[in-house]
């Protein structure tokens, strides 16, 4: 028995003309708030710029596609960004005071040495480089 398999399911259908069901909500819904401000009392000159404004998000929800990603995924992470508690924590570490005297002794040598704690192993390599470094 052989199945068809679908293909492109991340393409979406056009359905009104060249426009996905999306993408005309987007549009017809800007043009119609657009077409509130020009039915609305205001001058037309001053209605102007919000009907500019919204057609023009419209437009962008629509169409406008940054990275691959619809316009309206980077919408909804402004609006939560902008709208969302922050909090910004800043531990402060105090600096740990080191003895210089503590620290440094002289060798038989009458180099001074860094006075070393931890394992014997690094004790061991750290001798083995000093006098490497001596001979």
């Amino acid at each position: 028995m052989n199945f068809q398999v679908p293909q492109f399911i991340e393409i979406e259908d056009k359905i009104f003309g060249p426009l996905t069901f999306k993408q005309f909500v987007y549009v017809a819904g800007s043009i119609g708030i657009a077409f509130l401000f020009y039915a609305s009392p205001l001058p037309f000159f001053i209605a102007i710029f919000p009907m500019i404004a919204v057609v023009g998000f419209g437009l962008a929800l629509a169409f406008y596609k940054i990275n691959n990603r619809p316009f309206i995924n980077m919408a909804e992470s402004a609006f939560r960004f902008a709208f969302t508690k922050k909090l910004y924590i800043w531990k402060r570490r105090p600096k740990k005071l080191v003895n210089q005297a503590s620290i440094e002794t002289t060798n038989q040598t009458g180099f001074i040495l860094p006075k070393l704690s931890g394992s014997k192993l690094k004790d061991l390599s750290w001798s083995l480089d000093v006098n490497e470094t001596l001979k």
